[in-house]
């Protein structure tokens, strides 16, 4: 008599990237093909004066599988939370990013409350030296043609729309499924602001792309766990 086959399903996950980012920051990120498929989600020009959780609701709608798996690097990050809040996900893993508002630098929190952030020229969203600055927390020269690969969203009303998303988010408490994977030399979210996550020894904000070796190695697990 011969024996059915189960054949296992695969895992869906979806990649979400940070603010002005699009989603070749994930090009050397590479899943087990036998295990994962994975898609890939593109920032959008926000509708004006639409709501994160707005926004969020329409990206949600972008995920065609029950029980994902959303990853979301940095704004990315907060981003793919507030889209779990509207469809039923396996597990959302957050990167070089936030749980909470708790969790924002002491900066970010002023600049809710002085609203300084509206001063940022982000009308010079073709400089990227500052655009690397803003997305990525750093200018480093010698990396910037390699940047400009990555920071393809340069629309004013995006970025600024980004940036009072996240000095305004609202999120207290974070989702018990949430996974936090972090850098202990990230500039943008330092780490002494954040709380029970994965540290990765001398990732920065962009270790997404820097240290690609150490995902590869250990994403998979962190998803199946």
């Amino acid at each position: 008599m011969l024996k059915t086959r189960t054949v296992q399903k695969k895992i869906h996950v979806y990649f979400m990237p940070g603010m002005a980012a699009n989603p070749s920051i994930f090009a050397r990120i590479n899943l087990p093909v036998a295990t994962f498929e994975t898609h890939f989600l593109d920032w959008v020009v926000p509708e004006k004066n639409i709501s994160l959780e707005d926004y969020a609701l329409k990206m949600s709608r972008l995920v065609k599988h029950e029980d994902a798996v959303l990853i979301g690097v940095s704004f990315g990050g907060i981003l793919v939370q507030e889209m779990a809040k509207y469809i039923k996900v396996r597990k959302v893993i957050i990167i070089s990013s936030v749980k909470s508002n708790s969790e924002l630098p002491k900066r970010m929190i002023f600049a809710k409350y002085t609203k300084v952030h509206k001063l940022l020229p982000t009308g010079l969203v073709n400089n990227m030296e500052l655009l690397a600055k803003y997305a990525f927390g750093e200018t480093v020269p010698k990396r910037l043609a390699l940047y400009e690969q990555y920071l393809s969203v340069r629309d004013k009303y995006y970025l600024d729309w980004s940036i009072d998303s996240i000095v305004n988010w609202k999120q207290t408490r974070h989702r018990e499924n949430v996974i936090h994977i972090h850098g202990e030399k990230d500039p943008v979210f330092p780490i002494g602001h954040i709380k029970d996550c994965i540290t990765v020894k001398n990732g920065t904000h962009t270790m997404i792309i820097h240290r690609s070796k150490w995902f590869n190695e250990h994403l998979p697990t962190i998803i199946l766990q």
